[in-house]
């Protein structure tokens, strides 16, 4: 069986990750190297530096073709920032035959308009995404092909990004020696990875918290519905207990994701946890210190979230409710607190249809990796960039070169 190899970065604000995987004809998702590094250059997830920049991306590129035996000749890359922005629209065309059978070339004349949307000259589409077919006046149309009617609408969701920003992501990326296959929203990319198809179709929202931005998206029938980023992320947790605490922020990094806890009562105060932790440099900070710190920031960045959200009745808009990832979801305690913020159920996501052989499954921090290289996977069943179902991605991206190995290579 032909083995289909993908590749994905996730250069994000305080880590840069890459992954080679491969998916076979039943669709099983197996990791086959991942690297890791501490990413420099970045704030809020847009490239402020581009040597630092790609620095991390080299690293982590080079680590994970050490772990797959592959070489990362080109890859779908993620986006974030709060550059970022997204609006829903409708476009209509006409089915002019005589038999007026929407045929395939409908669908793509509706996408057409669909990206004929006027946009600033510093912008860029990003995504222009299906989300439901009208076929004269009948909403919820999935796929219309060979329908008849008169008239074809086609509600979509469009994703815009900075150009500049976007052109300095790109920058960085081939200056390593990676092209890109394409440009995926991180929220998206997360989304593919954690999401059930029940909950997309239901109602969903996801909160990806990493390091310096949070992604928010909500799916509604089966395809994404509204897409946001916040500025704001796990940096600045660390940084509170930095400033705090008096100490510095990698060794803050290293007591929040080693001693945070978001659960009452878990404050070292039992006979099983310290009260106070000592510190590689002698200096001892108090667990109720930390953890005060901690739940303060992130309360208030969920209550951001919230306000983010559109003015709905969430229950109705999101009935399956709230899933989290990202690298900050590890928090024991966070889905409780977002239970009382939402009052909707709650959830942390992570891929668990990864075969990592002789390893863990992805952790909630890893998601995005997966995520690009399984809408990767689409792009090739979804044919480039033909017209997509509801629910498929649509790039605004020129026609790349076939990578000889990762990338959209195969393996006999």
């Amino acid at each position: 069986m032909a083995k289909t190899i993908f590749a994905a970065l996730d250069v994000g604000t305080t880590k840069t990750c890459g992954i080679i995987a491969s998916t076979g004809d039943a669709g099983a998702f197996q990791v086959l190297g991942v690297g890791v590094s501490a990413t420099r250059g970045l704030k809020k997830g847009v490239v402020i530096n581009l040597d630092e920049a790609k620095s991390a991306i080299r690293e982590a590129v080079k680590k994970a073709e050490h772990a797959s035996g592959i070489k990362m000749e080109s890859a779908y890359v993620g986006v974030t920032g709060k550059h970022i922005s997204s609006l829903n629209t409708r476009s209509a065309v006409a089915v002019g035959r005589g038999d007026r059978l929407v045929k395939g070339g409908d669908l793509k004349r509706v996408m057409e308009s669909a990206r004929e949307i006027e946009i600033p000259s510093d912008r860029r589409l990003l995504h222009v995404i299906t989300r439901q077919y009208i076929l004269d006046g009948h909403e919820g149309v999935r796929d219309p092909v060979g329908m008849s009617g008169f008239r074809l609408d086609a509600d979509a969701h469009v994703v815009t990004a900075s150009t500049a920003a976007v052109q300095n992501l790109v920058k960085c990326v081939r200056g390593v020696g990676v092209e890109i296959e394409g440009l995926v929203l991180e929220s998206l990319a997360a989304g593919e990875a954690v999401l059930r198809p029940d909950e997309m179709e239901a109602g969903v929202i996801l909160a990806d918290i990493g390091g310096g931005t949070t992604d928010i998206a909500i799916w509604k029938g089966g395809s994404v519905w509204f897409t946001a980023v916040l500025p704001v992320g796990g940096y600045q947790v660390s940084r509170d207990i930095a400033v705090g605490m008096g100490i510095p922020y990698e060794m803050a990094e290293q007591v929040k994701v080693k001693y945070a806890n978001l659960i009452p009562g878990t404050d070292g105060k039992t006979k099983t946890e310290p009260a106070v932790v000592g510190m590689d440099n002698g200096q001892e900070i108090l667990l109720q210190d930390l953890n005060d710190i901690v739940r303060a920031r992130i309360d208030e960045l969920l209550r951001m979230v919230a306000m983010e959200l559109p003015r709905s009745e969430l229950t109705a808009l999101a009935p399956a409710g709230l899933v989290l990832t990202g690298g900050s979801s590890n928090l024991p305690g966070i889905e409780a607190l977002a239970q009382d913020i939402f009052r909707l159920p709650v959830r942390v996501g992570a891929p668990q249809d990864v075969v990592r052989p002789g390893r863990h499954p992805l952790r909630p921090r890893l998601c995005h990796q997966r995520g690009p290289a399984q809408m990767g996977g689409q792009e090739v069943r979804w044919g480039g960039t033909a017209p997509r179902a509801p629910g498929g991605t649509g790039q605004n991206l020129p026609p790349l070169p076939l990578p000889r190995q990762a990338g959209r290579g195969t393996l006999g």
